[in-house]
């Protein structure tokens, strides 16, 4: 008779470990879904670009993945590289279509011409 009480309660709390393991596992799963979420919705974060002679440029990700539904393959990296790999682009290359202004030409999105306060603080 003892050996069946223990046995019972030796099942009792493999099932209690057992709900357990569940609850850990589905609590570490939401928390991994929730952390991805969150950071895709902010799609990186602003980067400011300092520039000299003219005020600086705070590229905002949110508002360009969040808000007008890009992808970061878009921009990355086909026309944004990595921080190292970044090279300068004056205005009127921009207003070429190079960089931002392929986007910002008047008809997909504002036109990097005559809206200067738009990009830079």
């Amino acid at each position: 008779m003892q050996h069946n009480l223990q046995q019972v309660r030796y099942d009792k709390g493999m099932r209690g470990r057992q709900g357990m393991n569940k609850v850990i596992v589905c609590g570490v799963l939401l928390v991994t879904v929730f952390a991805a979420t969150a950071w895709g919705s902010v799609g990186g974060g602003e980067v400011t670009f300092s520039l000299s002679g003219v005020s600086n440029v705070v590229f905002s990700h949110e508002a360009h993945v969040t808000k007008h539904k890009q992808k970061c393959r878009d921009c990355h990296y086909r026309l944004f590289t990595t921080k190292e790999q970044r090279k300068d682009v004056t205005m009127t290359e921009m207003q070429k279509g190079q960089s931002c202004g392929e986007c910002h030409n008047g008809q997909r999105a504002f036109d990097v011409k005559g809206n200067c306060n738009r990009c830079h603080e």
